[in-house]
């Protein structure tokens, strides 16, 4: 079912009576990418996936997005829904928008999976580069970013051997909204630093991150795992940063397994 909730776009999936979860997706992309884990979670939890604001079928309006404002719309969807103690679940810019939710108040969470994401901030270069990746659209359009930058997603391996799913992700991303392409950009590159927080998660946490992934690869997975007391740490084989998508049955058996543990 489809809902609107502060003008975004949210998809709920399962019984509302089940243990919810929320998923929160990367840039730039949308709920889709989730599909294999509601898929495999809607029978026995209350899966909640939406469209982060400015993508999707969330609008864009002005485009002008702070990662805050994210934040207050993932807590105005626990609101609206009244749901309790959700587990929460969030790739890349859905780890940022997850990891400063916990550091507002880790008391609405059950529990959280960062995959394939980072709690530092941007560098002065990384600020930058997105700045001028800004730019590129502004003058070209978003389709050659878009491209460029949904290909350095995935494994060499995954585009090569599943043509389909690269392609079914490419071509819905290449349909999103110029202002709210840039909007998050705008929004990531203004992300705090949320390092210094992660010994204070007191909640259950899993981390995963693809073993091919270039964007956040394991050893700056492994090194915020390490960071968080008593979280669970794992290696995604034949996977690059959509590690979700690209070796969903190994991320779909660490996720159940992980929530059913601290589902309690």
């Amino acid at each position: 079912m489809k809902k609107v909730i502060n003008g975004l776009s949210v998809n709920e999936f399962g019984n509302p009576k089940n243990q919810p979860v929320i998923f929160v997706h990367g840039f730039p992309l949308d709920h889709k990418m989730w599909e294999f884990q509601i898929e495999e979670f809607e029978k026995d939890y209350y899966c909640i996936a939406y469209d982060v604001r400015g993508l999707g079928e969330s609008p864009a309006d002005c485009g002008q997005f702070t990662l805050e404002m994210f934040v207050d719309d993932l807590f105005s969807i626990i609101d609206e829904l009244k749901l309790n103690k959700p587990f929460l679940c969030g790739l890349s810019m859905g780890g940022y928008i997850s990891l400063r939710a916990l550091e507002r108040d880790q008391s609405k969470f059950k529990g959280v999976i960062l995959c394939d994401t980072r709690p530092d901030a941007d560098s002065d270069e990384a600020k930058l580069r997105r700045t001028k990746k800004i730019k590129q659209i502004n003058v070209e359009g978003p389709e050659t970013f878009i491209h460029e930058f949904v290909t350095s997603l995935f494994a060499d391996e995954t585009i090569e051997d599943d043509p389909e799913l690269y392609n079914s992700v490419l071509n819905r991303s290449k349909q999103f909204s110029k202002v709210g392409v840039k909007g998050a950009l705008l929004a990531i590159l203004s992300r705090t630093d949320t390092t210094k927080f992660l010994p204070s998660i007191k909640i259950p946490a899993l981390v995963l991150g693809g073993s091919f992934d270039n964007l956040t690869p394991p050893p700056v997975m492994r090194a915020m795992a390490d960071k968080i007391k008593n979280s669970e740490y794992a290696v995604i084989p034949k996977a690059g940063h959509m590690a979700p998508l690209e070796n969903s049955e190994c991320v779909n058996d660490l996720i159940r397994n992980f929530m059913q543990k601290n589902k309690g």
